[in-house]
């Protein structure tokens, strides 16, 4: 499919919900726009709330204090405890370049899953010295529930970790490409990070993965798949999520 093709159907879905904007000047789609909402997301019984704005809690680094927004809030946020379920895009993408920003407190953990199965690390790394794939901006190892959490590889750690202080917006920019099959099912290329930066500097470039991360490494993969935001790991905060097609050219 051409990504004229394939922007126009995402045209089309969009133009039959509310849960995507499309802007026609550049081909981006909100996912969370200027006005925020949930609703691009599958509805689910969480405590994601929309916000005019967070800052960390005076009496604890490792919280949120928030804004109440009323109808005009421009950032969602995972709830004054920090840890509900993940939320999922209602839509499926193939072949996307996001753009995100994002906001932790100190020493909290959250993530961003293309497909739902392979996740680029969003954590506290600020003035961290050893570089590793759970640091802002990594490709999550594999792992295994049983007998415990426990990681099975290394993942992909990114080329340096950017990251800024605990409360201070920052942004992540990737560029996924999905794994790719024959006409039998046969996988014949492995989904690839084509480039990731953090707050503008790239930490990946042409990085293949031969597995989902996480426990999700057994799971069968697939051409199109949602993006799911992690919010069981800790305080997080998003906003100015967007979406648009990418081709290899």
């Amino acid at each position: 499919m051409t990504r004229r093709a394939w922007l126009a159907g995402l045209f089309v879905l969009a133009a039959g919900s509310a849960s995507l904007c499309a802007d026609d000047r550049d081909g981006w789609i909100d996912i969370v726009g200027p006005k925020a909402s949930l609703d691009a997301f599958v509805p689910a019984k969480t405590d994601w709330k929309v916000v005019q704005s967070v800052s960390l809690d005076p009496k604890n680094p490792r919280r949120f204090v928030a804004e109440e927004s009323g109808s005009d809030g421009t950032i969602i946020y995972n709830g004054p405890i920090g840890r509900t379920p993940n939320i999922v895009t209602k839509e499926k993408f193939g072949d996307i370049e996001l753009h995100m920003e994002f906001d932790v407190p100190k020493g909290s953990n959250s993530g961003v899953k293309f497909h739902g199965y392979y996740e680029i690390q969003i954590a506290d790394s600020f003035g961290a010295k050893d570089i590793t794939a759970s640091q802002l901006g990594g490709i999550y190892p594999r792992s295994e529930m049983l007998p415990v959490y426990h990681h099975i590889d290394k993942g992909i750690p990114p080329k340096s970790v950017p990251a800024k202080p605990p409360g201070e917006w920052q942004t992540l920019d990737i560029i996924f490409q999905a794994a790719r099959f024959d006409a039998t099912g046969k996988k014949i290329a492995n989904a690839k990070i084509v480039e990731a930066k953090v707050n503008g500097t790239v930490v990946h470039k042409d990085v293949e993965m031969l597995y989902p991360t996480g426990d999700n490494w057994k799971k069968k993969e697939m051409t199109k798949g949602p993006l799911l935001f992690q919010a069981d790991h800790g305080p997080v905060a998003f906003r100015n999520i967007r979406v648009r097609p990418w081709s290899p050219r």
